[in-house]
């Protein structure tokens, strides 16, 4: 039986609460920083560590020890938690200095997301549209093939998609509103007239279907029965049950396709449509950024995978710039 919360007891304790209070009044989310600093604060209390002082760099490497993280990348968050409250702490005076020594452990090359181009991804959505009801789920293609239409097109995240409600459509202006992101804010998302169309189809369909709750405004879009909303894992099952059936080949070093791939998807084709009408990629970077939900646009180029196509158009968009200039210089 798990023991209930009581507080944090080490002598880091104001520190990790401001800490945290710091973190939620910038907006973000700090349920995994905060779980990580409860196992440190029950790792202090547990080895009887009683004064700031006393938490050495050997302190904090038993620390790092006692938590296996085999996955470089697993053990760099955890390490990069810690260093960055210590660090903050500093600025703050609460301690003289950081007791983080440890290193981070060196990452391999990952392997790169699978990227929907547009034939697969309607391939995909064919696919879902095509999925037959059961008792329990009516409508049951269509859901499914106008979510994974939302998370191609729009680039929306799995759980923005499934928190949908019919308050947050607006077809005659074409925006959706997103609330409760990734970083606890709302944002507007534009649609075009063909997923607009999409949305209204399946929202037609919607109406006719018996609802349960006080108000239809604030019932979810997305739902099967009892007024709740499709879970991300429900969505993230079909997923995968669809791409299973479609054999989609996976080319070597590239990860085998998720839902978090479409809007890996929707954010290079953005690039790639960019780079094919004559946009200039960099003056719009930070519009996407904003589109896709990103508190900057570094966290945006995570999405950016280099692939064969974008290269191409890069390489003839450099050639049609440096022409010119070539023909200046030639004797």
């Amino acid at each position: 039986m798990t023991s209930r919360w009581t507080g944090f007891h080490s002598p880091l304790a104001a520190g990790i609460d401001m800490f945290l209070a710091h973190k939620r009044a910038l907006g973000y989310q700090v349920r995994t920083t905060e779980s990580v600093l409860r196992l440190l604060d029950r790792f202090l209390v547990e080895q009887h560590v009683e004064k700031i002082e006393a938490i050495t760099p050997a302190v904090i490497g038993a620390f790092l020890s006692s938590r296996p993280r085999p996955a470089p990348r697993s053990f760099n968050h955890l390490l990069g938690i810690v260093t960055r409250m210590f660090e903050w702490l500093i600025q703050r005076d609460f301690v003289s200095r950081s007791p983080m020594q440890t290193q981070p452990r060196r990452t391999t090359a990952s392997r790169l997301p699978f990227l929907f181009d547009p034939p697969t991804a309607r391939r995909l959505l064919d696919a879902a549209g095509a999925l037959p009801d059961t008792r329990n789920t009516p409508c049951r293609g269509l859901t499914y093939r106008t979510i994974f239409a939302l998370l191609y097109a729009l680039g929306l995240r799995v759980g923005e998609v499934a928190r949908l409600r019919m308050k947050d459509v607006d077809l005659p202006r074409q925006l959706l509103v997103v609330r409760k992101t990734k970083f606890a804010k709302s944002r507007l998302t534009p649609f075009g007239p063909r997923i607009g169309r999409l949305i209204a189809d399946y929202l037609d369909l919607w109406m006719v279907r018996p609802r349960i709750g006080p108000s239809i405004a604030d019932l979810p879009i997305f739902s099967f029965r009892k007024g709740q909303p499709v879970s991300p894992g429900t969505i993230s099952t079909i997923f995968h049950e669809l791409v299973c059936q479609l054999a989609l080949p996976v080319p070597d070093g590239t990860r085998p396709p998720c839902v978090h791939s479409l809007r890996h998807s929707f954010a290079v084709g953005t690039l790639l449509r960019w780079y094919r009408n004559g946009t200039d990629p960099g003056s719009r970077l930070l519009q996407l950024s904003t589109f896709m939900g990103h508190v900057n646009p570094r966290s945006t180029a995570v999405y950016l995978t280099i692939t064969t196509d974008l290269l191409t158009e890069a390489s003839q968009r450099f050639e049609r710039w440096v022409e010119p200039l070539l023909h200046k210089v030639t004797p």
